[in-house]
């Protein structure tokens, strides 16, 4: 392991798991923090999280820090089977910064809160000197109540992988814009608060094993978590995958694959064969989840692999990305 921190340990990648499997976990003791989840069920059935957020640039198609700040805290509840009821928010803020982009931004915190149902409580504000913030990084924190609770080791072999909608699509959002590609027209992140999409699932009898968010290393980092951590393998069927066209056409362009791209408004869920269709259909009732689709399927694999086959009848390793392709993504 390097001895300097990289912008790529900051990736969700295997840079990053080892930085914080290494070096952050042994130092703050045993527990729940073992598991390294988003999120952590505590007492009587109390989700907490807590996430920073240092997008560059601030404001994107679809979306800005704020709307991906407070859709990024409630995501990470409700994947856990929590409701969300109370957050934080806190800003460093570099000196500078215009008040009107801060207005907007915060507007959008309170808009996004709204629509998850979740109660802003108490906050905090820094401010830095020019050049040490990027302009703005938020900082959040998530309470919510437990619904229903999934163990990774539930997952079994002949168990459906689903996803809610097209993939990749902040992580292009956000690059294509740096880029300055063109496609600012087409492609929007999906930056959204999902809990009212996934609410009815957590409430229904349906054999749900697993559920997250596929944020940073998009989803091939989270489905190599779930891989390594239920001890299976996962075959994903490319003509399946969601892929918007100005995603791929974008991806073409920076040699990029889109399961590796960033989401924020996405999640994996993972549901045995006899109700992944009426996952399906209650995801689709929302309109975050109107092109849900079953993409893969978990498979008996002793070495833990993620596969992905291919239109002509291939097959390739989907591994774990190494850090993440630019920084500044979420």
């Amino acid at each position: 392991m390097s001895r300097q921190i990289l912008l790529a340990h900051g990736g969700g990648g295997r840079l990053m798991r080892e930085l914080v499997e290494g070096g952050i976990v042994p130092a703050l003791g045993k527990g729940v923090l073992e598991r390294l989840e988003d999120s952590a069920v505590v007492g009587e059935g109390i989700v907490v999280t807590t996430d920073s957020y240092v997008v560059k640039p601030l404001f994107f198609p679809g979306g800005d820090i704020g709307r991906l700040a407070v859709s990024g805290t409630v995501n990470d509840l409700a994947v856990t089977g929590g409701k969300p009821l109370y957050l934080t928010f806190a800003l460093i803020i570099e000196e500078g910064f215009e008040v009107e982009a801060l207005e907007r931004i915060v507007a959008s915190v309170r808009q996004t809160a709204d629509e998850a149902g979740a109660e802003i409580v108490t906050g905090d504000t820094k401010v830095v000197e020019r050049g040490a913030a990027d302009g703005l990084f938020i900082n959040t924190a998530g309470v919510g109540r437990l619904l229903r609770r999934f163990d990774i080791g539930s997952v079994r072999p002949g168990d459906k992988v689903i996803v809610n909608g097209p993939i990749g699509e902040h992580g292009l959002a956000v690059m294509s814009l740096r880029a300055n590609l063109g496609f600012e027209g087409e492609l929007k992140s999906d930056a959204a608060p999902l809990f009212g999409m996934v609410e009815p699932l957590l409430r229904s009898g349906l054999d749900i094993r697993f559920m997250r968010d596929p944020t940073r290393g998009g989803v091939a980092a989270c489905l190599n978590e779930l891989a390594q951590g239920a001890g299976v393998g996962v075959v994903l069927q490319e003509e399946s995958l969601p892929v918007t066209a100005p995603v791929r056409a974008a991806c073409e362009l920076l040699g990029l694959d889109p399961l590796y791209a960033a989401n924020e408004g996405k999640v994996i869920v993972v549901a045995s064969a006899d109700c992944a269709d009426e996952v399906v259909r209650i995801l689709a009732l929302s309109p975050y989840g109107r092109a849900a689709r079953i993409i893969g399927e978990v498979v008996e694999d002793a070495q833990k692999l993620v596969i992905l086959r291919t239109r002509i009848g291939g097959e390739r390793i989907v591994d774990m990305p190494y850090g993440e392709e630019l920084p500044r993504i979420c």
